[in-house]
C-alpha cells in the first residue's frame, strides 16, 4: 500500500509543469481523499497568501474509516484540525502558470508535522492536488491505540478550487 501511495504521488508531481500559486491575496480551497495505514477518510484545507511565495491556511481531517484496533473509535479518535504554513515554489522553479509545489509545516490537535503538495489547474478555478504529510513531533512521547491514527504519513488526493 505504501509503495502505491508513494508512486502515485511521485506521478501525479511529475506531469505538474505549472505554477498554480498568484501571491498575496490568492486563496485556495481543496477537498479531497486521505489514506494512512489504518484507515481512509476526508480532508479540506484552505490556503491564504501572504506574499509572493508565502501563504497559511487550515485543514480539517476526518476518518471514515478506520481498522478497529481497541473497539470502535469515538469522534475525537477520527477527527484532526492544524494550522499550516507553505512555501510556494512554483514561480522559484520557474514552471508555468497552472501548477504550484509547496512544501510546509502545520501545528495541529495531535502534533507538529511536516508536508509536501503540488496542485495542478487545468482551468482557473479547478484543478488537483496531491499532498503528503508526516508527523516530526507527536504530543504523546509513547503513542497508544488511537493516537495512532493521526500521528502517522498521511498521503491525500482530490480537487483544489481557486476562491
Amino acid at each position: 500500500m505504501k509503495k502505491i501511495i508513494v508512486l502515485s504521488f511521485i506521478l501525479v508531481s511529475t506531469f505538474v509543469t505549472a505554477q498554480a500559486y498568484k501571491g498575496k491575496g490568492d486563496v485556495k480551497f481543496q477537498v479531497g481523499a486521505n489514506l494512512q495505514k489504518w484507515g481512509s477518510g476526508i480532508s479540506a484545507s484552505t490556503d491564504f497568501g501572504l506574499g509572493e511565495n508565502m501563504s497559511f491556511g487550515f485543514v480539517a481531517s476526518y476518518l471514515l474509516n478506520t481498522t478497529t484496533i481497541y473497539g470502535t473509535p469515538k469522534f475525537v479518535d477520527r477527527v484532526d484540525v492544524k494550522a499550516r504554513f507553505n512555501a510556494n515554489l512554483g514561480n522559484v522553479l520557474k514552471i508555468s502558470d497552472k501548477a504550484d509545489v509547496y512544501p510546509g509545516l502545520d501545528l495541529g490537535l495531535r502534533n507538529f508535522g511536516g508536508h509536501l503538495g503540488a496542485r495542478y489547474f487545468f482551468t482557473n478555478g479547478f484543478g488537483v492536488y496531491s499532498e503528503a504529510g508526516f508527523p516530526i513531533a507527536k504530543y504523546k512521547t509513547d503513542p497508544s491505540g488511537y493516537d495512532y491514527l493521526n500521528n502517522q504519513f498521511v498521503f491525500t488526493i482530490g480537487a483544489s478550487f481557486n476562491l
